[in-house]
């Protein structure tokens, strides 16, 4: 079951609570359920992010967003448990004071964008052992077919989507952890025993990966890992302000294509002042003749609270020259940020930094205990 929800908070509410719901009361589900897997004692929803840095605005509206309005929209008894994924980090060279520099960063952008660590589990993934033992588990039983299918390690390493595994260049480039890559993925959430994963629909394969790794480990030894279902993020993608053709990213060489959630309102409008358009001074939505004024009219409509779309809102708009237009949208994006950046300094500065380390701890221990129970499970199915 997919849930499709619009950018409204009242409509993630209506959608995940009646997919959580209907997956636990349709007849059709309970049969195949009792058949295959023991029924969860709850709902259990998990998502992760890598530690890159603070996030950026296509980091919070894909995702990041959704994981704090889940924490009302949901019932109380729904475990949240959010990881910095920083396993999934290493598949390229990190610097090791850079890589704890930036966990830290995401952590503690996750508390200043209003993640509640009484109500949500917040986590290092290395510090719960457990992920990397199921993700060997898993791999035992995985198919290398599959992985070699899978578009992530050919993206990584620039190779078409035909690449295959064996072939001699894929074989020079390719290391064994960015080939398993979807299987430490699949153990992050099967150790879990996670029922729903909040995705992006680019992320949607490596859910179909986890759901055939679950099956994989239940016929060869017995029905204990959850199957999970996918929530699909209701914000669309949020594109480079200087290359609108891609996803924003902090990757790109130039700052000024990306707005950290963090980022002053003089920052943001900075950015959006600076970021590509055109020569014709009025505003119009044409994505192929005018990619980046259209580009801005997606990110005002994703931010529209009235969820008007970019056609409507650059009809809406056609009277306004570029620098006014600009104008609207900076102040638009700073008004949906605006605090995170002053939260976040207060945290990260918080107890001279030791109230981050505490939450990390707390998280971590709550997060090795729901992980160990299913671990329990595993071990004796396979005769550890």
């Amino acid at each position: 079951m997919v849930l499709l929800c619009r950018n409204s908070r009242s409509l993630l509410r209506e959608s995940v609570v009646c997919a959580l719901s209907k997956q636990a009361s349709s007849p059709s589900n309970i049969r195949r359920l009792s058949s295959a897997i023991p029924t969860p004692p709850r709902q259990v929803i998990f998502s992760g992010i890598q530690p890159t840095g603070i996030p950026h605005l296509g980091n919070y509206l894909g995702a990041l967003k959704q994981w704090v309005d889940l924490q009302d929209s949901v019932p109380s008894e729904t475990k949240l448990i959010y990881s910095v994924v920083d396993l999934h980090a290493i598949t390229v060279p990190q610097d090791p004071q850079r890589l704890r520099q930036y966990k830290r960063e995401v952590l503690a952008t996750l508390l200043a964008i209003g993640i509640r660590p009484e109500r949500s589990i917040l986590f290092y993934q290395s510090s719960v052992q457990a992920h990397a033992e199921l993700m060997w588990i898993l791999s035992c039983t995985a198919s290398a077919g599959y992985l070699s299918r899978m578009t992530q390690w050919k993206s990584k390493l620039s190779l078409s989507e035909d690449a295959n595994a064996m072939d001699t260049g894929s074989k020079a480039k390719l290391k064994l952890g960015l080939f398993s890559y979807p299987v430490l993925q699949a153990a992050d959430i099967l150790v879990h025993r996670a029922t729903h994963v909040p995705v992006g629909e680019d992320q949607s394969q490596h859910l179909e990966f986890a759901r055939e790794c679950a099956t994989n480990f239940n016929h060869t030894y017995q029905p204990h890992l959850i199957a999970p279902q996918t929530i699909l993020s209701p914000a669309k993608r949020v594109m480079s302000l200087q290359e609108p053709h891609l996803k924003m990213s902090k990757s790109h060489a130039n700052p000024l294509s990306r707005i950290l959630v963090t980022d002053s309102p003089q920052e943001i409008k900075k950015k959006v002042m600076a970021a590509r358009t055109d020569s014709i001074n009025s505003v119009s939505f044409d994505p192929v003749e005018r990619p980046g004024v259209s580009n801005l009219l997606h990110l005002l409509s994703i931010l529209d609270k009235q969820s008007r779309s970019p056609e409507e809102l650059g009809t809406l708009h056609a009277g306004l020259n570029l620098k006014n237009f600009k104008t609207l949208v900076a102040e638009t994006v700073a008004e949906s940020l605006d605090g995170i950046g002053a939260r976040y300094n207060e945290v990260m500065s918080r107890d001279d930094g030791k109230y981050l380390d505490h939450v990390e701890k707390k998280g971590a221990e709550k997060a090795r205990e729901s992980a160990e129970e299913t671990m329990a499970l595993v071990r004796e199915a396979i005769g550890f």
